[in-house]
């Protein structure tokens, strides 16, 4: 488990937690700091450069991001979390109130377009995330991170 790191001011700060340890890579803080938009491994550079883009390095720790391989599987996992919340809310609304067609487009479509566009982010931060630290892909243990000029 990461432990916090206290700063010259006597606070602590989890930007300064190590999400690399001797024994491997905490998941679960990269993940968390993923979710964030922020880099897995420090915590402090972003991690997307654009809505869905990953930028190309952290500006901090300068973690190469550009062996990632999310591809479409953060849409497929929008896709299956909205349809497990929201189907079932849907049929018992529909089974129980029985509301007008124009109602049900109305409320219904909006609902699941904003989710799904709220949910993409973090879930395809999350994905890069247990990428890094499962070492999958170019992220493996023997990567080297040259800083870029």
């Amino acid at each position: 488990m990461a432990t916090t790191v206290p700063d010259p001011t006597g606070s602590h700060n989890e930007d300064r937690t190590s999400a690399e340890t001797a024994v491997g890579r905490n998941i679960g803080l990269s993940v968390r700091r993923a979710v964030q938009g922020k880099c897995p491994r420090c915590g402090r550079g972003r991690l997307f450069r654009a809505f869905l883009k990953v930028d190309d390095h952290c500006s901090v720790c300068h973690l190469d991001f550009t062996s990632h391989r999310a591809d479409d599987l953060p849409a497929y996992l929008v896709i299956v979390i909205v349809g497990h919340v929201l189907v079932p809310v849907i049929l018992w609304v529909e089974a129980d109130y029985a509301p007008s067609l124009t109602l049900q487009l109305g409320v219904y479509l909006p609902i699941t377009a904003l989710v799904s566009i709220a949910l993409l982010q973090p879930v395809k931060g999350t994905v890069v995330a247990l990428q890094w630290s499962l070492k999958m892909h170019g992220f493996g243990a023997h990567q080297p991170n040259k800083p870029r000029a």
